[in-house]
C-alpha cells in the first residue's frame, strides 16, 4: 500500500540525504522517491548511504521542475515543518498524519508527503502546496531532525497501521466520487478567489491573502470530485450574473 504514498524532497542539498531516505523507505513500504529542483543530485554519492535495499528507489527517482509539479496527480499532500504559528495552524502530529495518510491508501488515492530543504524546510509557497500540516514533536534544547530521521519516523507511524487496515471494499454504485487531487483542488481555489473577489466577498489589494480561511475551510471540507463541480458552476453563475449587470 505505501507505494501509492510518494516523498517529495524540495530542493535537497546533499545526495547523501537522499540516499538515506532512499534506505528509509525501503525499510517501511518503499514509498516512491520525488526531488524538486535538488541543490545536487550525484547518484554515486546517495548508494553508499542508500545501501543495496534502496537502490531501486534510487534508480526510479523522479524530477520536477517544481512542486506544484510534483503533487499534481496526488489527492492528498500533507507538508513537513518544524516552525509553527502565523498561518502554520492546525498542525499534525506523526501518528494523526499516518492515519490520514493510511485511510487515503487505502481507499486507492495517491498521497503526497513533502519535505524541505534542510537548512530552513518549507517555505509558506510550498506549504499552499499541502492541505495538512505534520510537525515532529523534539526536545527544546535539540529540535533539527536530519531529513531521513524524519522520513523515517513518519514511515514507521504509517507502516505500523497498514497491517490493521481492513481490505478495499468493492465500489458500490451509490459510494462518493474521487477526491480531487492537487492540480483540481488549486483550480478549484482559483476559480472560488476570484468569484469571492467579484462579489467582494475578499479584498481585491490582496486576495491571496484574504481567501486563506477559505482555502483551509475547502481542505478540512475534503471535496469530492463532484463537489468540485457543484462549486465550479456556482461561480460560473456568479460570473455571469455579473457580466450581465454590467451590460
Amino acid at each position: 500500500m505505501l507505494r501509492s504514498l510518494h516523498i517529495i524532497l524540495v530542493e535537497t542539498r546533499f545526495p547523501e540525504n537522499i540516499g538515506a531516505v532512499a534506505r528509509a523507505s525501503a525499510n517501511f513500504g518503499n514509498a516512491a522517491l520525488h526531488l524538486v529542483q535538488p541543490e545536487r543530485w550525484d547518484k554515486e554519492k546517495a548508494l553508499p548511504l542508500a545501501t543495496k535495499q534502496g537502490i531501486e528507489l534510487l534508480d526510479s527517482i523522479k524530477i520536477h521542475e517544481n512542486l506544484a509539479n510534483a503533487v499534481s496527480h496526488t489527492s492528498f499532500c500533507i507538508g513537513t515543518t518544524a516552525r509553527t504559528g502565523g498561518c502554520r495552524r492546525d498542525i499534525l502530529n506523526p501518528r494523526e498524519c499516518a492515519y490520514e495518510i493510511v485511510e487515503r491508501l487505502n481507499s486507492g488515492e495517491e498521497v503526497s508527503l513533502v519535505f524541505g530543504p534542510e537548512d530552513r524546510g518549507l517555505e509558506n509557497n510550498h506549504l499552499d502546496l499541502c492541505q495538512r500540516i505534520v510537525s515532529i514533536p523534539t526536545a527544546p534544547e535539540c529540535s533539527s531532525l536530519n531529513i531521513a530521521q524524519a522520513v523515517l519516523l513518519l514511515l514507521y507511524e504509517c507502516f505500523l497501521l497498514v497491517p490493521k487496515e481492513k481490505n478495499k471494499t468493492k465500489k458500490d454504485k451509490g459510494a462518493l466520487s474521487r477526491r480531487i487531487n492537487n492540480k483540481e483542488r488549486l483550480l478549484l481555489h482559483d476559480k472560488v478567489k476570484k468569484s469571492l473577489t467579484t462579489l467582494e466577498v475578499i479584498h481585491d489589494t490582496n486576495p491571496d491573502y484574504f481567501f486563506l480561511p477559505m482555502a483551509r475551510f475547502l481542505d478540512r471540507a475534503d471535496v469530492r470530485r463532484h463537489e468540485m463541480d457543484m462549486l465550479m458552476g456556482v461561480c460560473r453563475q456568479i460570473d455571469t450574473l455579473h457580466t450581465n449587470s454590467k451590460n
